[in-house]
């Protein structure tokens, strides 16, 4: 599992085909768009993208959040770009 906390969470559509996300805001909000409608999370609420469905964080501000997912599973799956994060093992 990897923990992200204070990250700005980027505009980037995206599935993960292999896992699905769990994201807890601790702190802010953070809007999630989905091709099916959008949900919004408040401190205290999460939200489980599951495998496969294409989803985009996004935050008008500082959100703290907690992102959980297997260790290395890439942060914007096959979308690459500039917004993809570098792996780091030292969590693990």
């Amino acid at each position: 599992m990897r923990p992200e906390l204070k990250r700005r969470l980027t505009r980037v559509w995206h599935p993960q085909e292999s896992t699905d996300e769990l994201f807890l805001v601790v702190h802010g909000s953070s809007p999630f768009e989905l091709r099916d409608g959008n949900v919004v999370l408040r401190p205290g609420q999460l939200f489980v993208a599951p495998r496969g469905v294409a989803h985009c964080p996004i935050s008008n501000g500082e959100v703290h959040a907690l992102l959980i997912e297997p260790a290395g599973v890439v942060n914007t799956g096959d979308a690459g770009g500039t917004l993809t994060a570098a792996y780091d093992d030292s969590l693990i």
